[in-house]
């Protein structure tokens, strides 16, 4: 006999599904071995959608966001899962109808929790250690809609430990409505994006610039994997583990910031939604290689959800 457990990562951008199942009685130190995903699957929902701007979320957003919602309980329900746990994070942490939302997702029948923004870069980091499995030091950085995370960790005793975590209020969202105002953007508003990342992140570096590796994750590092490699239909499998160059990096947002929105959802590894808020993705990225002089990153395919089936499997439900 197995236990199942549904996850829901609601993002600030996406929202995001894992089922998974791990056999009755294991013991503790077997648990990350024995988890198996049974389902996954992932929308762009763009819940903190003007968020900046109103402070509030849009009924159009928490309409759609709460009807992906309703198809994630009815999947996870044929699956007979024991529990449906959600996380929210930025968009619900800094928006006025924040609460209001996250009780009607609480109707759905998910038990939901806002969480801060430590332990979303917590659950990252799980996820990404535990299926990278990297030696050494390494920062994981979460790149989302509405923040960043940045998480630093290392291997000791054959267990890995987080060292510090940082989380930014900056995300693919907020920074497109900021300071992308031209389709294509101009060299300025790129520049000056970066200018704001740099400054910043320097807090992240001066905690962390002792690390051997890279590892990104999020809806743009994977798909920058996609282009550089040619991967279409998206492969999770094909995704996961790669290496992007930092001369990599910057060729894609030359070239993808050179044409217009519309240009880039004709490419077919970039989902419509993504070609209005990869610029500032991608910008996110190369401001880190440089900021911590690195030439390559490591990208995960793994993200907060399967960090948080990893803690709720080892906590036994009960957090």
């Amino acid at each position: 006999m197995s236990k199942k457990l549904a996850v829901v990562d609601i993002g600030t951008y996406s929202t995001r599904l894992l089922i998974a199942a791990i056999p009755e009685n294991i013991p503790k130190d077997k648990v990350v071995e024995n988890i198996r995903t049974i389902f996954s699957v992932g929308k762009i929902t763009a819940l903190g959608r003007n968020l900046n701007k109103n402070g509030y979320l849009e009924d159009e957003a928490i309409k759609e966001t709460l009807a992906v919602l309703k198809e994630y309980v009815a999947v996870a329900k044929q699956y007979k899962v024991e529990k449906i746990i959600g996380y929210a994070t930025q968009a619900c942490r800094v928006a006025q109808n924040g609460k209001q939302f996250l009780e009607k997702v609480k109707e759905l029948g998910i038990d939901v929790r806002l969480i801060s923004g430590e332990k979303e870069a917590y659950f990252s980091f799980l996820a990404t250690a535990y299926s990278i499995r990297p030696e050494g030091s390494f920062v994981v950085i979460d790149q989302g809609g509405g923040s960043t995370e940045y998480a630093y960790g290392k291997k000791e005793d054959g267990e890995y430990k987080l060292i510090d975590s940082i989380s930014f209020s900056f995300g693919i969202v907020n920074l497109t409505e900021r300071f992308i105002k031209n389709d294509p953007p101009k060299k300025e508003e790129l520049q000056e994006m970066k200018d704001f990342i740099k400054n910043q992140i320097t807090t992240a570096y001066e905690k962390m610039k002792k690390t051997d590796l890279l590892i990104g994750l999020g809806g743009t590092i994977t798909t920058l994997v996609a282009l550089e490699y040619n991967i279409y239909p998206y492969s999770s499998e094909k995704v996961h583990g790669r290496t992007l160059t930092y001369e990599a990096v910057h060729k894609w947002l030359e070239k993808l910031s050179s044409i217009t929105v519309e240009e880039r959802k004709k490419i077919p590894m970039i989902e419509d939604q993504r070609a209005e808020t990869i610029i500032s993705g991608i910008n996110i990225f190369e401001t880190t290689l440089e900021t911590f002089k690195k030439e390559i990153i490591k990208v995960s395919d793994k993200g907060l959800r399967h960090g948080a089936i990893i803690y709720e499997f080892l906590e036994g439900f009960d957090s």
